[in-house]
C-alpha cells in the first residue's frame, strides 16, 4: 500500500540564490543552489533544504519549510520521459515522504547529486 506524500512541491527552474536567504541560515551554513517554485523558492544549503512558500493574495505571508539532510533516510529520482512533462524527486524522511515535481528545464540528476553529497556528507 502506497502512502500519500506528507507534502509536495514543484521546482520550475534553477534560479539565482535569493539575497535574503542568509537571514535563515546558521553560522557556517552556505547556500549551494536555488530553484524557483510556483510562488517562491527552494534553496539547497550545506546543511538542509529550505523551501519558502508565499501565501495569500499578496504573498506577504511566507511559510518556511526546513528539511535537515540528516532527516532523509532514502531518496529516488526520475527524469522526465518523452511524454512526461515533469521529472520527480522523492525524499523519505523521519516525518514521512516528500514529493518534488521537477520541471523539464531542470537537470534532475544534478538535484540527485545535491541530495547525495549532502546526505552522504561529501563536499559539494
Amino acid at each position: 500500500m502506497e502512502t500519500a506524500a506528507v507534502t509536495q512541491w514543484m521546482f520550475v527552474a534553477e534560479c539565482p540564490i535569493p539575497n535574503d536567504v542568509a537571514e535563515l541560515m546558521v553560522p557556517g551554513e552556505q547556500p549551494v543552489a536555488a530553484y524557483k517554485t510556483f510562488r517562491d523558492s527552494a534553496v539547497f544549503t550545506t546543511k538542509r533544504l529550505i523551501v519558502r512558500d508565499a501565501q495569500g493574495m499578496t504573498g506577504r505571508k511566507v511559510e518556511v519549510y526546513s528539511l535537515p539532510y540528516s532527516a532523509i533516510t532514502m531518496w529516488s529520482s526520475e527524469n522526465a520521459g518523452t511524454f512526461d512533462l515533469d521529472g520527480e524527486l522523492e525524499l523519505w524522511t523521519r516525518a514521512g515522504r516528500i514529493k518534488i515535481r521537477v520541471g523539464k528545464k531542470i537537470d534532475v540528476r544534478r538535484l540527485d547529486m545535491l541530495i547525495a553529497h549532502s546526505v552522504l556528507g561529501v563536499e559539494h
